[in-house]
């Protein structure tokens, strides 16, 4: 749609295409696609907010993800021709601080509507531990993890419905002809957050143990929802590596919590998860942080990954 490029000539088409902008596919959610389509396009940093996007905008929108299926979000590098992307675009949605590069591009760009989803919902402070007994080994210990703020707010369903709403109404400001469409599916997609929340909730009421291993500190605001403690084997970023010191305190820990199993993910190595579980007598599994769809994903959306995910828990934590 793009009602500011609307009346770009022939000239400046064929100059975008010199520069290597090149031919772009017209499929959503394309990482190759563009914008000035007669829809209302949506430029989306990575699969989370690629999701809320065609679930609130529906038929009316086209949506192009920044980061490939299968790539480490973390990793991403904009390239020229996804700043033409942007640039071309109707709306901007994207998660400050988790991907730099694309922070940077957004900024940079002369794109009307910019929606953070950080703004949409409070971020918090996380280390390596998170949770209650996280709490209790600061008290102990007398400090604090090192951490930063933590931007995986989509695990947790109730953050994640939060900024659902604000993208609702930014989408409703931006393109008003269909704003009763965008208030409507906005609703539908709450609802269901709403009903997942539920699930987790019931659905880890009741467990043997609360302390759950994953590979990188990406489950702190759904173990704080839940009364879980996430003991990460690396911080924020999935790809450091854990200090001996850590690995050790992560062995006995599981040993005092009764910790069953390791979880990794699927977009990074599980080389340290698997070495720690064997040390450990552990089994591992997976718990997926949904940063993107892929084969190996257990299930086609967020919805049934997330259902995955909780299923995974309440096995390894002896849900009753």
């Amino acid at each position: 749609m793009n009602v500011r490029r609307q009346h770009i000539s022939g000239i400046a088409i064929a100059a975008a295409t010199a520069l290597g902008l090149g031919t772009l596919s017209a499929c959503s959610t394309d990482s190759a696609a563009a914008g000035n389509t007669e829809k209302f396009d949506v430029v989306a940093s990575f699969y989370p907010m690629a999701f809320l996007a065609e679930q609130i905008g529906g038929d009316h929108v086209k949506v192009t993800s920044l980061t490939e299926p299968g790539q480490e979000p973390h990793d991403l590098e904009v390239s020229a021709q996804q700043r033409g992307q942007i640039e071309e675009s109707d709306a901007a949605l994207y998660l400050k601080g988790l991907q730099p590069s694309v922070d940077e591009a957004v900024e940079q760009s002369g794109i009307k509507t910019k929606v953070d989803a950080a703004e949409l919902t409070s971020l918090e402070q996380h280390g390596n531990e998170v949770g209650g007994h996280a709490a209790e080994h600061d008290e102990e210990h007398g400090h604090d993890e090192e951490g930063g703020k933590d931007p995986h707010i989509w695990l947790d369903p109730v953050k994640y419905a939060e900024v659902a709403k604000g993208v609702g109404a930014a989408f409703e400001k931006a393109d008003p002809d269909h704003a009763a469409d965008y208030k409507k599916n906005t609703a539908a997609l709450v609802e269901k957050l709403d009903e997942l929340n539920t699930q987790f909730k019931d659905g880890l009421a009741k467990t043997g143990s609360k302390v759950f291993i994953t590979t990188h500190a990406a489950f702190g605001y759904l173990a704080e929802r839940y009364g879980l403690t996430e003991e990460a084997i690396a911080g924020l970023d999935p790809e450091s590596d854990p200090s001996a010191a850590r690995v050790k305190d992560l062995e006995k820990m599981a040993k005092a919590d009764g910790v069953t199993t390791v979880f990794y993910e699927t977009l990074v190595s599980d080389k340290t998860a698997k070495t720690i579980a064997k040390d450990a007598n552990l089994k591992t599994d997976v718990l997926d942080p949904i940063e993107g769809i892929t084969s190996k994903s257990r299930g086609k959306d967020y919805f049934s990954v997330q259902e995955a995910n909780l299923k995974a828990l309440q096995t390894a934590l002896g849900a009753k």
